[in-house]
C-alpha cells in the first residue's frame, strides 16, 4: 500500500538520544524538531552555539547544543569526546550539516572545504561516536546526501582537495558522491545482523540557505521558480527523519522526495547512481578518509582511535 509518509507516522522516540549535525536551521533543525516532539533527547550539534540556542529555544522537547565545526578536526575530535561524556548510549546519528558551491577554501587541516566538511568532518566525527552506537538496538547513522551526486561526480583520487582546478559545482557533486559511498562502505562493515545499521537520505531541492553560494546562473532561476522547483524544509527533512525512523527501513538504503525526478513529495525508497555502487572505489575511499583524518573505525564496540 502507498502512503504518503509524514510525520505522523514518527514512532514514538521517547528514551532514545539522537544527535543532529547543522541543526539550528533548515533540514537539521526541521528533523530535530521532529524528533524531539516524538520523545526523542536530540542534541543540535552546530558550529554557531548562539544560533543553536535560539533554534533550541523554538523546540518544544528535550533540545540540548553541542559546539561543532567539521571543518576542524581538533574541534570534532572536542565535540566527540564532550558526548561520549555525556552519553553513555546514542540511538541515532544523522549526519545532515554540509556546505554547497562554495568558493574554493580550505579547512583548518587542509582539505577542500566541500569534500572537507560535507564527507571528511562526518566520517571522523562517526568513526568516533561509533562505539556508542554499536550496543544499542536500532541504532541508525543517517548521512545526508543529494541528488547532486549525480552531476559532474567522482572520487578525484588524484585531486580530491582540487588543488589543480576548481569546480564549486564538481566538488560538490564529489562531497555527496562520498556521502553515498561512506554509508555503503559502513553498512559492509557493521556486523551482519548487528544492531546498528547505516542509511542514506536526500532532500530534493528545498528552499534552505544552501543554495547561497550556487552560481548566479542556477541560483537565480531556483529563487524566481521557488514555489515550482522546491518544497519546505519540513518536507526535505521528511526523507532523513523516515530513514532515521521508520521500522521497514534497512542498511544501505537511500530515500528521497518521491515525486518525479525526486525534486519534491513524501519520502520514498529511491536509487543511487551506479558509480556510487563501486566497491573498489568505496573501499578506496574509506582507506584515504582513515589517512586523511587520522580515524580508524573500530567495528567491535572499543574505543576509537
Amino acid at each position: 500500500m502507498n502512503v504518503n509518509w509524514n510525520e505522523q507516522h514518527i514512532p514514538d522516540q521517547h528514551g532514545r538520544v539522537a544527535v543532529v549535525t547543522g541543526a539550528n536551521t533548515g533540514l537539521g533543525f526541521e528533523a530535530a524538531r521532529m524528533l524531539s516532539e516524538r520523545g526523542a533527547s536530540v542534541v543540535m550539534a552546530v558550529r554557531d552555539v548562539g544560533k543553536g540556542k535560539q533554534a533550541a529555544a523554538r523546540i518544544a522537547g528535550d533540545a540540548v547544543v553541542q559546539s561543532l565545526d567539521l571543518t576542524s578536526l581538533d574541534s570534532i575530535r572536542s565535540a566527540a569526546a564532550d558526548l561520549r561524556a555525556a552519553y553513555p548510549r546514542i540511538d541515532l546519528l544523522i549526519n545532515n550539516a554540509g556546505v554547497m558551491y562554495t568558493p574554493k577554501q580550505i579547512t583548518a587541516d587542509g582539505f577542500e572545504l566541500q569534500f572537507g566538511t560535507n564527507h571528511l568532518g562526518h566520517f571522523a566525527l562517526t568513526g568516533l561516536l561509533l562505539d556508542r552506537l554499536l550496543p544499542v538496538p536500532g541504532s541508525r547513522i543517517v548521512t545526508v546526501s543529494s541528488a547532486g551526486h549525480r552531476i559532474r561526480a567522482g572520487i578525484h583520487f588524484d585531486d580530491l582537495q582540487w588543488e589543480r582546478s576548481y569546480s564549486r559545482v564538481g566538488a560538490y557533486g564529489q562531497a555527496k558522491l562520498a556521502n553515498l559511498m561512506f554509508t555503503y562502505e559502513l553498512q559492509r562493515r557493521l556486523a551482519p545482523g548487528g544492531t546498528t545499521v547505516a542509511v542514506a537520505a536526500h532532500p530534493g531541492v528545498s528552499n534552505t540557505e544552501l543554495m547561497r553560494n550556487a552560481p548566479a546562473a542556477l541560483r537565480l532561476p531556483v529563487t524566481r521558480l521557488a514555489p515550482l522547483l522546491t518544497q519546505k524544509p519540513e518536507m526535505g527533512a521528511l526523507p532523513v527523519v523516515r530513514a532515521a525512523t521508520d521500522p521497514a527501513v534497512i542498511g544501505g538504503q537511500y530515500y528521497g522526495p518521491g515525486n518525479r525526478g525526486e525534486v519534491r513529495g513524501y519520502p520514498k525508497l529511491v536509487a543511487s547512481s551506479a558509480a556510487s555502487h563501486d566497491q573498489a572505489v568505496q573501499q578506496r575511499l574509506w582507506a584515504v578518509s582513515e589517512e586523511l583524518t587520522g580515524v580508524t573505525y573500530s567495528l567491535t564496540g572499543t574505543s576509537p582511535g
